[in-house]
C-alpha cells in the first residue's frame, strides 16, 4: 500500500494557524518524504480565504501558495518521488495553461506528475473568482468540459473546441506528457465523480467518508470500469484521510478534535454528524491502531492512502508527525 504526504500549500487557516508554513519547508519536506519512502506529495488548491477562515483570523490573512509552482520546486528537488495535486480546482483553471503545466512537470520530473482534478469544496470561492460567471455556470459542466478539452489536448496532434465555456482552435500543445498513460485522476466522493473515474481516469481520490460508504463505492467504480471495457486494477484507489499519531489512541483522538481540522469539516457541511466517527474512519491512533487501520483499507480495496493531512500547531510538530508515520507503516 502507498502513502503520501499532504503539503500545506493552501491551508493556513483552514486547519493551521497564521502564519505556519516557510517558502523554504515544501522542497524541504519534500526531501524528507522522499529519503522516508513515502510514495508521493501533494498540495492543494485555493486562491482566497473562505468566509469562516476570515470570521476566525479577523486580523490575519493565510498565505495560500500556487500549487502547480510549489510542485514543480519540489520536483526539481528529488528524484522518486511523485508530485501531486489534490486537488487542482479545474473550473477556477483555464483547461489549456493547467494542461501546458502539468505535461511540462510531468517532462521535467521524468514522469512524476500525477494530476487529479475536481471542482472545488467552496463554491464561495468560485464566486469570488468569477462573480460575472458564477451565477450562471455549473462547476460540474465545466469539469466535464475541461476533462474532455484536456484529454484531447494531451493525446492529439491538434485539437479544436468549441465548446460552452471553452474554445481553442486548431492548436498545437507540445510537449505532451512524459508518462504513458498520463496519470489524470479525478477528485471528489459523489456518483458523478465516481462516473467520471471509471470512464476516463488512472486514479480516484475521495475525500474522508465512511469506510462501508468507500467500500461500495470501489465496489461501484470497478464495476462501472468494467463495464466501459476497461480493467479496473489500472485505475489507483487513493483516498484522503487524516493522519495523527500519538502514544494512545485516547491521545490522538483528542488531539484530532481539538485540531482545526475539524473545524474545517464542519465547513464542508458535517455539521450536524457525528465528527467522533471521523476518528474512526481516519488514520487516527496508537502505532498499532493504525497498523490494523491499514490492514482493513487493504481489504476494502484502498491502493493508496493518499495526501495525509496532518493536524499541527507549527511545522515541527508536522514534521514529527510525517516521521513516526514512516517509522510505523512505511
Amino acid at each position: 500500500m502507498k502513502f503520501s504526504i499532504s503539503l500545506p500549500t493552501g491551508f493556513e487557516g483552514v486547519m493551521y494557524p497564521i502564519p505556519f508554513v516557510e517558502p523554504g519547508d515544501f522542497v524541504r519536506m519534500a526531501q524528507l518524504c522522499e529519503k522516508l519512502g513515502y510514495d508521493s506529495v501533494w498540495g492543494n488548491d485555493h486562491i482566497t480565504s473562505q468566509h469562516y477562515v476570515r470570521e476566525l483570523f479577523p486580523d490575519k490573512a493565510p498565505n495560500f501558495y500556487e500549487l502547480m509552482t510549489v510542485l514543480s520546486f519540489c520536483a526539481a528537488a528529488t528524484t522518486r518521488i511523485r508530485v501531486g495535486t489534490a486537488l487542482a480546482v479545474l473550473p477556477m483553471r483555464d483547461p489549456f495553461w493547467l494542461a501546458k503545466q502539468a505535461a511540462t512537470i510531468d517532462q521535467l520530473s521524468n514522469g512524476r506528475m500525477v494530476l487529479a482534478l475536481g471542482m472545488g469544496a467552496y463554491r464561495e470561492e468560485f464566486a469570488a473568482w468569477a462573480p460575472r460567471l458564477a451565477p450562471k455556470a455549473r462547476r460540474g459542466e465545466m469539469m466535464d468540459e475541461g476533462l474532455e478539452l484536456m484529454r484531447r489536448l494531451f493525446s492529439e496532434r491538434r485539437v479544436t473546441h468549441e465548446g460552452k465555456y471553452y474554445a481553442v482552435r486548431d492548436v498545437e500543445m507540445y510537449p505532451k506528457p512524459k508518462a504513458d498513460p498520463f496519470a489524470l485522476w479525478i477528485g471528489g466522493h459523489n456518483m458523478e465523480t465516481v462516473e467520471r473515474t471509471a470512464r476516463i481516469a488512472t486514479g480516484w481520490l475521495p475525500g474522508w467518508r465512511p469506510w462501508p460508504e468507500l467500500e461500495e463505492r470501489i465496489k461501484t467504480l470497478k464495476a462501472r470500469a468494467a463495464a466501459f471495457g476497461r480493467d479496473p486494477g489500472e485505475i489507483e484507489i487513493a483516498p484522503q484521510f487524516s493522519l495523527t499519531i500519538a502514544k494512545t489512541a485516547e491521545e490522538a483522538e483528542r488531539r484530532y478534535m481539538e485540531s482545526g481540522l475539524v473545524a474545517h469539516r464542519k465547513s464542508l457541511a458535517y455539521t450536524g454528524r457525528d465528527l467522533t466517527k471521523q476518528v474512526v474512519a481516519n488514520l487516527v491512533g496508537s502505532p498499532d491502531l493504525i497498523l490494523e487501520k491499514i490492514e482493513g483499507l487493504k481489504k476494502i480495496g484502498v491502493d493508496h492512502a493518499c495526501a495525509l493531512m496532518i493536524p499541527a500547531d507549527s511545522m515541527a510538530e508536522f514534521e514529527d508527525q510525517v516521521e513516526w508515520f514512516a517509522k510505523v507503516a512505511l
